[in-house]
């Protein structure tokens, strides 16, 4: 008679659960990850008017080394998901992290602005292999019940990362120029990379897929794009992903004219704000277990618009309040979509993640720079109601795709 021991069968993989050792590793690793790849991003950021000064270029030309930057990593987000379904997540993850900080440490060496702008295109197609992996990795490492709050964490990982990298560029850049600035940044960069590569725990959830050729592939992500509730998050990711830089854009502009005339070194201090968004996308999280994503969604866009109505007064105070809490709202937000497009694919998981990455890099480069049409056309108050007009927009397609009590309502899981 065989044994119970010759009969059992292997038990199905349920991911981390929350309290284990490994799921501290995972997401304090993937946290280390968004440091690493949202410093090195916008690096440049905070010392453009150095920059500009010293290579003797244009301030546009000089905005270059940030767009060139984000251009290589929507254009190359898709290509890395197909190839971590090949060699795995944590393998493809290690390569694009380890590439960009060896990319970013060679860009202060730039002999020539031409040789600058070529090292950010590159440094932004490895970092291309961070975003969409590392939730695709998530979803697939963690008990299904904790994914929301796990991604959540993750973003509140790229906040920081984001703050860092313009905080440490700009007195940096300051005193020594911006080598010194942007060499500082990749240092810490590569620091932060370092803790990833030691810290996340290896991939056990992850099953290598045959290559499918260019049909296969288009078919794959076409089949995202027919998936509605996807393509409602995928609208999201670019509406207000285009309306949060748009106004972090233009908001300095306003503060630097009358009535204010604050000096730009007090104004680089707006970006602060970025940790009120470090709070809510772990919070966000977590409330997703108790409300589920699709509340938790439209409740961060509603702090989006309230935030912005709160800029429309000529009142610092509340200009900088509306400011933070615009900016908790947009991540709690953006928390929820990002981890959300895991949990609705089942499959090509890597895929759909990328594809809303796409979007979102996308209505950077788009609206982030046509509001600044609206802005020097009209003021403030039109480029202020324009992106409370792209909330409102998602927030109904939102409402619509995602119905009350339907999938996602109080779907903590998935």
């Amino acid at each position: 008679m065989p044994s119970a021991l010759n009969t059992s069968q292997p038990q199905p993989w349920n991911g981390h659960p929350k309290g284990s050792a490994e799921y501290g590793r995972l997401l304090a690793g993937l946290a280390f990850a968004g440091v690493a790849t949202f410093a090195q991003l916008y690096s440049t950021q905070a010392v453009l008017p150095i920059m500009a000064a010293d290579l003797r270029v244009s301030a546009a030309e000089a905005a270059l080394t940030i767009s060139l930057a984000t251009v290589g990593l929507a254009l190359t987000v898709i290509p890395w998901s197909f190839l971590a379904d090949r060699i795995g997540r944590v393998r493809a993850m290690t390569l694009g992290i380890s590439a960009a900080t060896v990319l970013g440490l060679l860009a202060p060496l730039a002999a020539t602005f031409p040789v600058l702008l070529g090292l950010r295109l590159l440094e932004g197609m490895a970092l291309g292999g961070i975003p969409a992996i590392a939730i695709a990795y998530l979803n697939e490492e963690v008990h299904k019940a904790h994914a929301a709050q796990a991604a959540g964490s993750y973003v509140a990982g790229t906040t920081l990362g984001g703050l860092a990298g313009r905080l440490v560029a700009g007195p940096v850049g300051e005193l020594w120029g911006w080598r010194a600035a942007t060499l500082a940044v990749s240092v810490l960069a590569a620091a932060a990379a370092v803790l990833f590569l030691v810290l996340v725990p290896k991939a056990r959830g992850f099953t290598p897929a045959r290559a499918s050729g260019f049909r296969g592939a288009a078919r794959t992500l076409a089949g995202h794009l027919r998936n509605p509730r996807l393509l409602a998050l995928y609208v999201q990711a670019f509406l207000l992903m285009g309306g949060f830089v748009a106004v972090y854009n233009y908001l300095g502009f306003r503060l630097s004219g009358d009535p204010f005339g604050l000096p730009a070194t007090v104004i680089s201090l707006i970006f602060v704000a970025y940790l009120s968004g470090t709070v809510t996308s772990r919070l966000a999280g977590g409330l997703t277990l108790r409300f589920g994503r699709r509340t938790v969604l439209l409740a961060g866009i509603l702090l989006m618009v309230l935030g912005l109505a709160l800029t429309l007064t000529h009142l610092l105070v509340l200009i900088l309040a509306g400011l933070l809490v615009f900016t908790g709202g947009f991540f709690a937000a953006h928390s929820i979509g990002a981890g959300w497009t895991g949990g609705i694919a089942t499959t090509a998981r890597a895929q759909a993640a990328s594809l809303y990455n796409l979007a979102y890099y996308l209505g950077s480069s788009a609206i982030g720079w046509a509001g600044g049409l609206v802005f020097q056309s009209f003021g403030w108050t039109a480029l202020a109601l324009t992106v409370i007009g792209l909330g409102c927009t998602t927030a109904v397609i939102t409402a619509v795709v995602h119905p009350k009590g339907g999938a996602g309502h109080k779907e903590p899981g998935r």
